[in-house]
């Protein structure tokens, strides 16, 4: 059996050390990614940059877990949006963060997954730099790798796909997606936000060429406790997107058949 190394200092020294670095000043705003709903996702820098906010938004793909960590003197301000029913304008969200960076507080932007793959960051963090403040950017494991993971579906195989595509099934009015390239064969397509657009992209990709055989997953409310995983084929997506909760991921590919078999 191999030794096990030995750490150089012990891990309450380095932890110490980690939030040294971490500091948010008053007047400055944190976008920080939570993850995609386990707390025992969220990251040591995360966990950090809360622990000093004064002041945390958070979406509605932030689990209560984790807004439970958030200490006493924190104020958490709900911002959530959900498909169809967005309560609060991405404008005033902004002006909002402008106006707590102004008044001198330290700000948490939280956001589910990566607050860079469609969590609309770097819409935020464009409009508070052109204001003059400074921004603080921490990743945060975006929902197609830990979705993905906890459902047993590794999103890349040599056998199946050698690449991955990233889509949000709400690109903005007017925009289109390239339903060609996305039809490719040896690849996995994961969709954010595509459940109410089930019928739209099975019609598209059978469209292009693509089988309805196609292995398709849909994982619902991933990495939590009630996470639920529904294989099927494309040509059931419709009808299979009915049975499903928001927040789900939808993944599309070979390889999304192997989760039965982990």
């Amino acid at each position: 059996m191999l030794p096990i190394p030995m750490l150089s200092q012990p891990i309450e020294e380095m932890m110490t050390q980690a939030k040294s670095k971490t500091l948010l000043a008053p007047g400055e705003v944190a976008l920080v990614g939570a993850g995609p709903g386990d707390p025992e996702l969220l990251t040591l820098k995360a966990m950090h940059y809360l622990q000093q906010a004064d002041v945390v938004f958070y979406d509605r793909l932030v689990s209560d877990e984790i807004i439970a960590l958030l200490p006493q003197s924190a104020q958490p301000i709900f911002v959530g949006k959900k498909s169809g029913a967005h309560c609060i304008e991405q404008s005033v969200i902004i002006a909002w963060l402008k106006q707590q960076a102004s008044a001198q507080k330290r700000v948490v932007r939280l956001k589910g997954g990566d607050p860079f793959v469609f969590g609309r960051g770097g819409e935020e963090m464009q409009a508070l730099q052109q204001a003059g403040i400074t921004v603080h950017v921490v990743p945060g494991i975006t929902a197609a790798l830990g979705c993905a993971a906890t459902a047993g579906i590794p999103l890349t195989h040599r056998d199946f796909a050698q690449r991955v595509t990233l889509v949000t099934g709400h690109p903005q009015p007017g925009g289109q997606l390239n339903w060609h390239g996305l039809a490719q064969p040896q690849q996995t397509l994961v969709f954010y936000m595509g459940i109410s657009q089930a019928t739209l992209i099975r019609q598209q990709l059978l469209s292009e060429g693509m089988s309805d055989s196609m292995p398709i997953a849909l994982v619902e409310h991933g990495t939590r406790e009630d996470q639920r995983v529904i294989q099927g084929q494309l040509s059931a997506l419709p009808q299979i997107a009915a049975t499903v909760q928001s927040p789900a991921l939808l993944i599309i590919g070979a390889v999304a058949a192997l989760s039965s078999k982990m």
